[in-house]
């Protein structure tokens, strides 16, 4: 046997019949009084000490059981599928958890999807029963109750409750009122649904059925096999209809299992779950590794509040997108900078230069000589571990990155700090992680290499096929779109262009579809030049164009948490965005970004012209996708003229 087919049959033998039954049932066995989930909403719940509700693990699979038998009694038929769109809360856990056990499929739903994605999704899986948590979220969906009747019980917490049981006046304007927060929203008034429940109405429905149900609820558990999905995740939809992906528990246990090999998470972590659990990563990260070896999840509904919550919870185990990284970087950059203390700061460089050596020296093929590793226990201490201390990361065990590539001088700073940050590569096609980086294969400036018992190559055109247990079974009643996506050696076709070493360490370069291609014929990867121009702390995002042009040109848009501390710096009194983004000051430091970065290019990627806009770019604001990754897509359809302009005459690089 090669050694992939010795790895691949050590890991099945490890996750062998399993499904999340099985691994709650030990989970329960071997730690039900452990905390599980925490969050935030101590209305709903007692507070445990920390200001922060927390359920066991024993409590979270009660409660779970407790749904299911309610789920039973609305008709939740073997297969069907349950849509939960909602916030990181403990009750979407449960209310995912609860699916499974009745043997349904839990489909988590992106919260920012229109109501038109919203209608093509329901109508493409067809829920049975639907959880929503606000009135935006009612809004989104209330065209699809309205006409749905294969919908047998909505669950609604307290705003989405109120707006689908409200008389047809009070819902019009709850409609209303929740388009104004949500943008393009539509709502249909959905009044007096005899469908709709409280969350609490559910809960205790469900208990009392569990006591008629509780037999026909184990034969649903004992029915479940490897091979069935475990839940189905619909794309953002960002570049047309969202595409419904088909996971199973063998995929889900195989890539948690060679996850956790990789990077030696061995028993229980202390984590934060920020992204949705609509999105791979956090499926992973968030439910399914805490759910195998019976972590603690600190459950936060507002990326927002991410900052202050690490800070507070100092997590063992930490997973930031690009952009959070990106955030950590410029806000110490910038603190920094405007420290008036010079010997300070110079202590500071020193200690991040020792920091920086001695992480790279871990670096696969390397070996640390013991005067870094004296130098770099010196500095630790005094220097590193306090501004570790600072972010929340000084009891961290295992960083890592992925849904984007990660920059990597972001990653080199974060070296100086004392971090090693490994990136992963996947897409929920290959149920998160194809590639990852771990304490025995580290190297910057790449993904890692192949997960164990997993095939990776380049095809011929540049383009990173994966090949192996954690590949998806297909899309969704989409046999084309899965025929396109899988060839029939079983190659997964993801996408990207990448590069392997001849170590095995992937590199990637780009989105295929995104690599830009010049009127001169020059092939360019406009990540790289972006990636570049956000080292810089002032810059929040960046977009570069240039397809079948003669030169690239680039949007800019200033960081709102740092550029203010920046302009304090330089004496500028403006601290909005919108004022910033005028000031002669500010302009001119970014024009020495946009110098400084051309200076590193190569003629062809060097910016040509680019423009500064006077506002940021968010998720709510729809050109960045929950993840943070720019909608490239959107942003250029939207800023069109302005990018017309600058072939005309923009500012000048």
């Amino acid at each position: 046997m090669t050694d992939i087919a010795l790895q691949r049959a050590a890991i099945d033998a490890e996750i062998e019949g399993l499904t999340l039954v099985g691994v709650l049932e030990r989970t329960v066995r071997e730690r039900g009084t452990e905390p599980a989930y925490s969050d935030r909403r101590l209305a709903e719940g007692a507070d445990d000490g920390r200001g922060w509700r927390t359920v066991t693990w024993a409590e979270l699979v009660d409660r779970a059981r407790e749904l299911a038998a309610g789920f039973l009694d609305a008709g939740l038929a073997p297969g069907e599928a349950v849509a939960v769109m909602a916030s990181n809360r403990i009750e979407h856990v449960v209310a995912d958890i609860a699916t499974v056990l009745a043997g349904g499929i839990p489909v988590s739903v992106y919260n920012t999807l229109s109501p038109e994605q919203v209608a093509y999704v329901a109508g493409h899986v067809e829920p049975r029963i639907v959880v929503l948590e606000t009135a935006d979220h009612a809004a989104r969906w209330s065209a699809v109750l309205a006409e749905k009747s294969t919908v047998s019980q909505v669950i609604a917490f307290g705003t989405a409750f109120d707006a689908l049981t409200a008389s047809d006046a009070d819902a019009e304007a709850a409609a209303d009122a929740a388009a104004a927060d949500a943008d393009d929203a539509r709502s249909v008034a959905v009044a007096a649904d005899v469908r709709v429940v409280t969350w609490d109405q559910a809960a205790a429905d469900g208990a009392m059925a569990l006591t008629r149900r509780d037999a026909e609820l184990a034969i649903r558990g004992e029915a479940i096999k490897p091979d069935d999905p475990i839940t189905i995740l619909y794309t953002s939809g960002t570049t047309g209809r969202p595409k419904g992906v088909v996971l199973t528990h063998r995929n889900i246990w195989f890539e948690a299992a060679v996850s956790a090999r990789k990077a030696h998470l061995d028993g229980p972590g202390i984590s934060v779950s920020y992204l949705p659990f609509a999105h791979i990563a956090e499926r992973i990260l968030g439910l399914y590794i805490p759910q195998l070896q019976g972590g603690h999840v600190h459950l936060i509904d507002d990326p927002a509040a991410l900052a202050p919550a690490l800070a507070e919870i100092r997590p063992t185990r930490f997973f930031g997108v690009p952009r959070v990284w990106e955030k950590i970087r410029a806000g110490i950059g910038a603190k920094l900078a405007a420290e008036p203390n010079a010997a300070k700061r110079e202590a500071v460089a020193q200690a991040l230069a020792i920091g920086q050596a001695y992480v790279e020296s871990t670096q696969t093929g390397r070996t640390t000589p013991p005067e870094l590793r004296a130098r770099f226990e010196a500095v630790d201490g005094p220097i590193l571990r306090p501004l570790r201390a600072a972010l929340g990361l000084d009891r961290i065990e295992w960083a890592s990155s992925a849904a984007a590539p990660m920059p990597v001088e972001i990653a080199r700073f974060l070296a100086g700090l004392g971090l090693s940050v490994y990136d992963v590569y996947g897409m929920t096609e290959t149920t998160a992680s194809a590639t990852a980086g771990g304490p025995d294969a580290f190297r910057l400036g790449t993904v890692g290499t192949a997960q164990d018992g997993i095939e990776v190559r380049i095809a011929d055109d540049g383009e990173i096929l994966v090949r192996g247990p954690i590949t998806t079974p297909g899309y969704h009643k989409e046999p084309t779109a899965t025929a396109e996506l899988i060839d029939p050696d079983g190659w997964v076709h993801t996408g990207d262009v990448g590069e392997l070493d001849a170590d095995g360490f992937l590199r990637v370069v780009d989105r295929k579809k995104d690599i830009i291609i010049t009127s001169s014929g020059k092939n360019i990867a406009p990540s790289n030049i972006e990636n570049a121009l956000k080292e810089s702390p002032l810059i929040g995002q960046a977009l570069v164009v240039g397809e079948g042009r003669p030169y690239l040109v680039a949007i800019l848009t200033l960081d709102g948490e740092t550029a203010p501390i920046i302009a304090r710096r330089l004496g500028v009194e403006g601290t909005t965005v919108a004022e910033l983004a005028v000031d002669p000051a500010i302009l001119d430091a970014v024009a020495a970004v946009v110098a400084a970065t051309n200076a590193r290019l190569s003629r062809p990627e060097q910016i040509k012209a680019y423009e500064l806009l006077t506002e940021e770019w968010t998720i709510g604001g729809e050109q960045l996708t929950p993840t943070l990754k720019l909608k490239r897509k959107v942003v250029i359809s939207r800023y069109e003229d302005v990018i017309a302009d600058l072939y005309q005459s923009g500012r000048m690089a």
